[in-house]
């Protein structure tokens, strides 16, 4: 990639120059390479001669000629670039040599697809509480996590995604017990909808008759023990709440490889392993005194943490409560320890749908797991559990696979004030949003959103050729929830989310679908022989900009894999559409002649097949019609 052979390249020439002064390379000076925003600075930018002067004691101006002079003593710089330019103060303008660049993109550019596997990550998401149907908000982390691995595969790496199902968790309880103590007559179409506000009605009863959070009590033991009628009514439920949530995501293009259940770590043994484990370390220990006398914690090391307002924040964490129930930290510790294969336990397992495989007792040996690398994506209030996590893995003398253990942290979804308003909610008091919340039945179902969608697609097309309008209907969804910063709160508004043209998916796939057009019309394949010449003189500003959003392709995807970001792909891809649609628009492609012609044809097709890698990895379909 030519932006890592500058990188290189300039780093050696910084070297060679501090070596020449008999001075050390500055600790921390990094070397930026940018994108000029004005064309007539080039395709790339240095500063780096600026941070230098100081240190050198010589104008940027003059260190700015030696690293240029520096630069064209290698030979992948002098033919990749067809002008390196010093201008004032010090920048170092990067001119590529399109011609040069143009013989690389012959055969379409594949990352490091075909490179050796470098490592095996585990990426962990969805693990939805199966109690309910799904919402939005577990919507976003879903499609976050499986551009996620989509992203780490084309990489080169081998991915295992895990759906991690807390069986044994309160909400579950709080469901059993809603099933037993409420009645709802309205009709359903779906287990997950009765659930939905089964859920609702029991935690609204809470308030009403708190006595009733003993029988919760009841349910959490009875589940964790296993074998009861309560445990097997749970798995029942739990299985059919997965069964939902697996189709529902299925229709999203978001698949799994394992079912981890948190019954399997518990029944299997993982956590008493897990315990003893930690007994051996000075930080995990049982209080006799205090308001958590009895309780199993792992204390803080040098202080306490920074946590931020997590609400469940002690400065000792409780993995064992007073009453012997498990938090959902202390199983997680041992879910991890398994996930790195330092456990030295290991669980079965039985098929639960087409190349999915299900933690069971009675199941078969597989090589699951044993990664590398970990990565959860988990929202911003998880925060705090996940830094617990970490701290167990040190504890226990697992340095580098803490290290390795990664944080997807992500901005929740709320409704917007007009959204709320429309499921009932109170919004005299005027805030900016409102949280969904499964406790007072306040949401957006993730089913209900589709078929929604799927009627506006439907009622805007004007005709039916190509892909299903509930095709088109899940691709815009996932694409506007991927299209947010990360750590961006996504504040829902079902108009505003119901949009199809703008930044959306479906002007994404118009656009794909129209490059696909414009290449069958050509009748013959647009690319050119090998020994033959792309005629790259006289461009006009819409080729010219399309090419370098092109040339950027490699970098981009380089550090959305870095970042583990998805929404820098879709801020690139959304550029690279509209570039294509102003060439479109102002370049005739099948109506020029000659070469140029030749030239606009093939930058049709190096569009195309630009896009379609940038579809494929956020999950969107790549239609040749629409």
């Amino acid at each position: 990639m030519m932006k890592d052979e500058l990188a290189a390249a300039v780093k050696g020439a910084v070297e060679e120059l501090m070596t020449d002064a008999n001075q050390e390379p500055p600790a921390g000076l990094q070397i930026i390479i940018e994108h000029p925003v004005s064309p007539a600075h080039g395709e790339y930018s240095l500063t780096v001669a600026m941070q230098l002067a100081k240190i050198l004691k010589k104008p940027p101006l003059f260190i700015a000629g030696e690293i240029k002079a520096k630069l064209l003593l290698h030979d992948s710089i002098r033919l990749g670039f067809s002008k390196i330019e010093v201008a004032p103060p010090g920048f170092i303008n990067l001119y590529l040599d399109w011609a040069y660049w143009a013989a690389g993109q012959q055969v379409p550019h594949t990352s490091k697809a075909n490179k050796a596997v470098s490592s095996k990550v585990v990426i962990e998401h969805t693990s939805i509480n199966p109690n309910k149907s799904a919402h939005i908000g577990h919507l976003r982390n879903s499609c976050i996590g499986d551009t996620l691995a989509r992203l780490l595969k084309k990489s080169g790496h081998q991915v295992e995604v895990h759906n991690y199902i807390d069986d044994l968790g309160n909400q579950l309880a709080d469901t059993l017990v809603g099933i037993e103590q409420m009645i709802s007559e309205l009709p359903f179409d779906r287990f997950g909808d009765f659930c939905w506000d089964i859920y609702s009605k029991i935690n609204k009863a809470y308030k009403e008759n708190p006595g009733l959070l003993e029988e919760r009590v009841r349910v959490l033991h009875e589940l964790e023990k296993g074998n009861s009628n309560t445990a097997w009514m749970g798995l029942l439920v739990a299985e059919r709440i997965v069964r939902e949530h697996l189709e529902e995501m299925k229709q999203f293009g978001i698949h799994y490889d394992v079912l981890v259940w948190e019954s399997s770590i518990v029944r299997e043994g993982f956590w008493s392993k897990t315990f003893e484990l930690l007994r051996t370390t000075p930080v995990f220990q049982q209080e006799t005194e205090g308001k958590l006398a009895g309780c199993w914690v792992l204390k803080q090391e040098g202080g306490e943490a920074e946590t931020g307002n997590h609400e469940d924040f002690n400065a000792d964490k409780v993995l064992v409560r007073s009453n012997g129930i498990l938090t959902y930290t202390a199983k997680d510790i041992a879910y991890h320890l398994w996930k790195f294969g330092v456990l030295g336990q290991d669980f079965r397992y039985k098929k639960f749908a087409d190349r999915l495989w299900s933690t069971d007792s009675q199941g078969i040996k597989k090589r699951i797991g044993r990664a590398d690398m970990v990565v959860n994506v988990i929202d911003h209030r998880q925060e705090y559990p996940q830094m617990m996590v970490k701290q167990a893995l040190s504890a226990l003398g697992f340095e580098q696979q803490a290290r390795q253990l990664r944080h997807v942290s992500y901005g929740v979804v709320s409704l917007s004030p007009a959204t709320a308003a429309g499921l009932g909610v109170d919004t005299s008091d005027q805030k900016h949003s409102y949280a969904m919340s499964g406790r007072q039945g306040i949401g957006i179902k993730a089913d209900d959103f589709l078929n929604r969608m799927e009627q506006i697609i439907t009622a805007k097309r004007s005709r039916r050729a190509g892909l299903s309008s509930r095709t088109i209907a899940a691709a815009s969804i996932r694409y506007y929830l991927l299209r947010f910063h990360l750590q961006t709160e996504v504040v829902f508004d079902l108009e505003q989310a119901t949009e199809v043209s703008g930044n959306t998916g479906v002007y994404l796939l118009y656009t794909y679908a129209r490059s696909c057009s414009i290449l069958r019309r050509a009748k013959q394949a647009p690319g050119l022989d090998e020994n033959e010449a792309i005629p790259m003189d006289n461009l006009e500003m819409q080729e010219y900009s399309l090419l370098r959003q092109l040339a950027y392709w490699p970098e981009t995807l380089e550090n959305a894999v870095n970042e583990l970001s998805p929404n820098h792909l879709c801020t690139y891809v959304h550029e690279l559409t509209n570039l294509f649609n102003h060439f479109y628009a102002a370049c005739p492609i099948l109506k020029a002649e000659g070469g140029k012609r030749k030239f606009r044809l093939w930058l049709t097709e190096r569009f195309q097949a630009v896009l379609h890698e940038g579809l494929e990895i956020l999950g969107l379909p790549t239609p040749q019609h629409m």
